[in-house]
């Protein structure tokens, strides 16, 4: 808008310079002429006055002075030539004739001055007036773009306010100034922001209170439980108590998944660079020993890269994406976690892989698809997982992997190499 701004400042100061500066400068030309003739006229009739007297003497003097002073030139002619002034491709050439008291003519001068002085003078005329207007431009430039800043200030500030709001921060306010109609604008905005900043923190605080409210009973209905089937003989029984244990646990995952996903949409950072494969390592190494206790092998490949996450983000995601991963994966299979170009992440796993129709829904909280999430899953880890990415500015696909399984692909913004330092 600045851009666009300060060219139509620009298109108005030239056309405004075109339209006073060149009807004067024809002007000037034709005046230019104007004086040359006249000038000639006066030296060519005073020269005729001196042949009509037989002033030989004073007319040579004459003639010769004003070839010596001038580029032009004078010469006397028969009284048959004819009088008058014309321009040709050599210049000015004027003939007057000289006319005795008794109104007889003596006979004629022609004074002849070549155009290149007035062509000269008026290049000179024109180049100066030419850089004048450049220079008025560039003036008209500079101080359109301080206007153009200026009047789009306070629409820079409500841009940047949305920009905020768009990553999540809904503290972000606008500064109502400028234009009675900016300021409405910022009015409003901001008006709605607050009131989308209460809902939006209700619905917060409620999902989190009820789901830590929720952690207390379901941790004491579990011992319960527990404390049931040591007590209880019946193999039927047991079964029963072992099966609402397993919901039971099932629910605890769904609370604190709950939480989970609260705290990531509650969360408003700044991404910061991200050393990929050591923070993979780390999380290698948490998951070890549930690895192992099946055989499946955790292994990474491909080279280093640096992405932008906020801090905690890129573990929480790889968290959510291995538990999965470990959960459908077969007893001896491989979780292979590679790095294959800049700010791309990619999770493959040996388990049944996902359905192309069912890969869309993924995401949805709650879903639970065959070959996705083992028994115990709450369907929030891939949700988590895309609210976390999204917030980083990332993306987040389902595919299926080369022989079978799921590959998890993650793309966050490359960090370049002199952003901060590395984890």
């Amino acid at each position: 808008m600045i851009r666009q701004l300060v060219w139509s400042y620009v298109l108005l100061v030239a056309v405004a310079i075109a339209a006073f500066t060149v009807p004067v400068a024809f002007t000037l030309n034709q005046q230019l002429y104007d004086d040359a003739v006249n000038s000639a006229r006066r030296e060519a009739e005073t020269a005729a006055l001196l042949l009509a007297s037989g002033d030989t003497r004073s007319l040579n003097a004459l003639v010769d002075a004003y070839e010596r002073q001038t580029p032009g030139r004078i010469d006397v002619l028969g009284p048959e030539a004819p009088e008058g002034a014309v321009w040709d491709s050599e210049g000015l050439k004027l003939t007057v004739h000289a006319k005795k008291p008794d109104g007889t003519v003596a006979g004629a001068i022609r004074l002849s001055y070549p155009d290149d002085p007035i062509v000269d003078r008026l290049w000179y005329i024109w180049g100066f007036r030419a850089a004048l207007a450049v220079m008025v431009l560039i003036v008209a430039a500079l101080l359109g773009v301080w206007l153009a800043r200026r009047v789009t200030r306070p629409l820079r500030e409500l841009n940047g306010m949305a920009a905020r709001l768009r990553d999540g921060d809904l503290t972000a306010r606008a500064e109502e100034t400028g234009p009675p109609e900016t300021r409405t604008l910022a009015r409003t905005l901001n008006t709605a922001t607050e009131t989308i900043g209460t809902l939006v923190g209700s619905q917060r605080a409620f999902i989190g209170d009820a789901s830590h409210q929720l952690r207390t009973p379901l941790t004491a209905l579990r011992l319960s439980l527990d404390n049931v089937a040591d007590g209880v003989d019946d193999p039927h029984v047991r079964e029963d108590v072992e099966m609402a244990t397993a919901e039971v646990v099932r629910m605890s995952r769904l609370v604190n998944g709950l939480l989970a996903l609260a705290r990531a949409e509650a969360n408003v950072a700044h991404p910061e660079p991200v050393q990929v494969l050591d923070v993979v390592s780390e999380r290698f190494t948490a998951w070890r020993a549930a690895a192992d206790e099946r055989s499946i092998s955790l292994v990474s490949e491909g080279f280093d890269i640096r992405v932008l996450a906020t801090p905690g983000h890129l573990e929480q995601v790889l968290d959510n994406v291995l538990s999965n991963a470990l959960e459908v994966s077969p007893d001896g299979g491989t979780i292979l976690v590679r790095t294959t170009r800049p700010g791309l992440l990619e999770i493959i796993d040996s388990g049944p892989g996902l359905p192309e129709a069912e890969r869309a829904r993924a995401f949805d909280r709650f879903w639970r698809g065959q070959g996705l999430t083992g028994k115990g899953g709450s369907g929030l880890g891939l949700a988590i997982v895309k609210q976390l990415v999204t917030d980083d500015g990332g993306t987040v696909v389902l595919d299926a992997a080369p022989g079978g399984g799921l590959c998890v692909r993650i793309t966050l913004s490359p960090a370049s190499p002199t952003s901060g330092g590395s984890r």
